[in-house]
């Protein structure tokens, strides 16, 4: 059963990231991811001070305890001379009091000498991973550096994705149908061009039929009627028909004389 719950969680786990994922803004979790870089560096540079102070603690320790062997070193000697004036002198008293403190010096020397090497050891490993904490939070800066050099670059490519997402969804539209009460460009096209198919077909009917005939006899007739008044008129006025006046006045009566005599020469 509990095997069962666990499996159950997990998946549910899983679904949810994953729907999670499919709506989430890709350059709010990009901030978070460098949002997190950032305060990683900013723990590990914590961590690396620390390091560094305890080496910089131990340092101070051990130039103090060696300043301190140094002052020892000299009053042990110091005591070792006094002692050798007084047994000099015969003075029993202060060779024996001479000789205790050099007794105690050389046992405080001995002491801060061990203190000194256990400072030294401890100096050298403190060094070392000042050392290590100081490569460490280079490195880590150096590849902070570069997230956030890439951020800007995954931050144009987002843009430029989202307006190719914008020209495809503007392209599809071009030929698919948006919704159920709009049509689609092509659909508008083919709804145009057959309107104007059927329009040039009614106007060839059109001017293949007897109307149209009939009123192209009647425009060549008040054609010619024009033009004979307007001759009339130029005799009236004293005025010669110049050539092509004459040529027109000519075709328009040969045209009108040959409709006159067109129906009586036509058998049917």
């Amino acid at each position: 059963m509990l095997r069962l719950l666990r499996r159950a969680w997990r998946y549910a786990t899983a679904a949810l990231t994953g729907k999670f994922d499919a709506v989430a803004d890709p350059k709010v979790q990009l901030e978070q991811a460098i949002a997190e870089s950032q305060d990683q560096h900013r723990r590990l540079k914590e961590q690396a001070a620390n390091v560094i102070a305890n080496q910089k603690q131990t340092e101070l320790r051990l130039n103090r305890t060696m300043d301190e062997l140094e002052r020892v070193n000299r009053s042990a000697r110091q005591a070792v001379v006094m002692a050798a004036e007084a047994e000099k002198a015969g003075d029993t008293k202060k060779l024996s009091e001479y000789t205790a403190a050099a007794e105690s010096f050389a046992n405080r020397l001995i002491a801060l000498e061990a203190d000194v090497e256990s400072l030294k050891s401890l100096h050298l490993q403190a060094a070392q991973a000042a050392d290590q904490a100081k490569a460490a939070v280079a490195q880590n800066a150096s590849a902070l550096q570069k997230r956030l050099s890439e951020r800007q670059k995954l931050l144009s490519q987002l843009d430029q994705a989202k307006m190719q997402e914008q020209v495809n969804v503007a392209m599809a539209s071009l030929s698919e149908t948006v919704g159920t009460d709009v049509l689609s460009l092509d659909e508008v096209r083919d709804k145009i061009e057959a309107r104007y198919a059927r329009a040039r077909g009614m106007a060839e009917l059109s001017a293949e039929s007897v109307e149209s005939r009939m009123l192209e006899v009647e425009q060549a007739t008040m054609h010619s009627e024009a033009q004979a008044r307007l001759s009339q008129i130029r005799t009236q006025l004293g005025i010669d028909a110049g050539p092509s006046a004459a040529a027109v006045d000519s075709g328009a009566d040969g045209q009108a004389a040959r409709e006159q005599a067109e129906p009586e020469g036509n058998p049917s």
